[in-house]
């Protein structure tokens, strides 16, 4: 199935998610500097990231929810979908809670704020792999002819394997 939201023919979802990945991943990168060298700038240039990387987040997912909305329901990339949704919402929740600790203080995060962060950098991974799942194995967003039910991409079955033996079925 192709994007439902799409600019200048590419879905937009995808183009906007690199943005709230890079920016919160490298908001982590400047937590660690400050923690083992103590460079205040840095929790500073991270408290920014964050923010910057909070809102690209919150931009990016409605374009998310369009496509999602748009798969036909009881396939697996119908449950991916969902769970790639879930996991990126908690991923903001964690960086926004870290953003929430070190407001006052940006120079100086204490440390669970750093913590949160890294759980939020785990959880954009996941979720990140959960979007590739989508688009690199189901085909979600590429394709009209796209194989929603092809296996986890973690089996040994490759999915035009499986959309051969489906469209045998059919």
């Amino acid at each position: 199935m192709e994007s439902r939201a799409k600019l200048f023919g590419h879905a937009i979802h995808p183009i906007l998610i690199v943005f709230p990945l890079g920016l919160l991943g490298t908001a982590v990168i400047f937590d660690a500097i400050y923690l083992i060298w103590g460079n205040v700038s840095m929790a500073e240039a991270s408290f920014w990231m964050m923010t910057a990387g909070l809102i690209g987040g919150l931009i990016a997912a409605p374009f998310g929810l369009i496509d999602w909305l748009a798969i036909p329901s009881g396939t697996r990339a119908k449950t991916i979908g969902a769970t790639h949704g879930i996991v990126n919402v908690f991923t903001l929740l964690f960086f926004a809670g870290s953003w929430l600790i070190r407001y006052d203080l940006p120079r100086h995060p204490e440390t669970f704020a750093s913590v949160l962060s890294i759980i939020g950098l785990l959880s954009a991974l996941l979720g990140g792999w959960l979007g590739g799942e989508l688009v690199e194995r189901l085909g979600v967003g590429i394709d009209e002819g796209a194989n929603l039910n092809a296996p986890n991409s973690l089996t040994s079955s490759t999915a035009k394997v499986a959309y051969d033996k489906q469209t045998a079925r059919s």
